[in-house]
């Protein structure tokens, strides 16, 4: 599905008149949106299917792929307590922040209250009064129950010093300092500075979402392709192509996007669209080499249901010859 504005979104954002501080972190300025990432910390061991279902994550590939999980894994598999697991969320940007698209709808329970739902259920992702903004809820202390409420996890699509990256909303733990989180997920202390709006370690808040930027691998992905940008992180893979390629992301391969064919079947036809590249000598993820040049057939994107792009990707191990000498 591709990342064009919806319309009907954007009506829900003209309730958006104060963002509160711990909101103001996540700023998105582009009307644009994206895939993002937050980290939820378990509060009892449950299974990720029953994550999956308080989240609305539609895929469960989506989720294990955010997880490094097999893509075999069983819903039934076992989330233990306090465990954090990465939750992917559609991200769309409106009047200078950003909220996961029109997701996860929770239903109200018997004792709830909002400040419950915000602290007890999404365990800090996102302070009790975005929800009641969002929701429209006139008095904090009155919901019913089976209401059903948006909850707006704190999310964004803003390039990280001109680079196109995925956000990720990380929970704070107690006694963490910027500079431990800026070394954990490879990025600097000054960025998360910037983009978190504090100054020194004693601002951090426990418990609280904190805007980390993931880098990305480098892709082949074309802008008129259905899923771009096609931002994978360090450590995940993701279905793409109606479900029909798995591409993942592994920093020790020089940050280069991996792509194959995922042997699943399509989301809505009997096969999948072809994956050769010109010549049709190679597929998406095969390599053939001559000499000291090695060339990929790389995923480029998709159209619709018909086409699946490629592009041949040549990397080379040729000695750098300059003048006499060689290097």
């Amino acid at each position: 599905m591709g990342f064009a504005i919806i319309l009907m979104c954007l009506l829900f954002y003209s309730s958006f008149t104060t963002i509160s501080e711990a909101q103001q972190a996540f700023k998105c300025t582009e009307r644009t949106t994206c895939r993002s990432l937050v980290g939820y910390k378990s509060p009892n061991t449950t299974s990720i299917s029953s994550i999956q279902k308080l989240f609305g994550v539609k895929n469960l590939h989506s989720l294990l792929g955010a997880n490094n999980l097999r893509s075999s894994t069983s819903p039934n598999y076992m989330i233990q307590e306090q465990q954090v697991i990465k939750i992917p969320i559609p991200c769309i940007c409106f009047n200078g922040t950003g909220a996961s698209n029109k997701m996860p709808i929770y239903t109200v329970q018997p004792d709830d209250g909002l400040y419950y739902i915000a602290n007890n259920v999404f365990m800090g992702l996102l302070p009790y009064q975005r929800i009641q903004q969002v929701n429209k809820i006139e008095n904090a202390n009155e919901i019913d129950v089976g209401q059903e409420l948006w909850i707006p996890l704190p999310c964004s699509c803003e390039e990280v010093e001109g680079e196109r990256v995925v956000h990720y909303a990380h929970l704070v733990e107690e006694g963490s300092t910027v500079e431990e989180i800026a070394e954990k997920f490879g990025t600097t202390n000054d960025t998360l500075y910037r983009l978190n709006g504090i100054t020194n370690n004693s601002q951090l808040i426990a418990a609280t979402a904190f805007d980390v930027p993931l880098k990305a691998c480098n892709s082949s992905v074309r802008s008129d392709s259905m899923d771009s940008p096609f931002l994978v992180p360090n450590n995940t893979y993701f279905f793409t192509a109606k479900n029909c390629v798995k591409c993942k992301c592994d920093a020790a391969n020089n940050w280069i996007l991996q792509c194959e064919p995922s042997g699943n079947k399509p989301s809505n036809r009997s096969t999948c669209p072809a994956m050769q590249c010109e010549g049709g000598s190679l597929t998406i993820g095969n390599t053939a080499t001559s000499g000291c040049n090695t060339t990929t057939c790389a995923y480029a994107g998709f159209s619709g249901d018909q086409n699946i792009f490629t592009t041949p990707a040549t990397q080379s191990t040729c000695p750098v010859t300059t003048g006499n000498c060689s290097q």
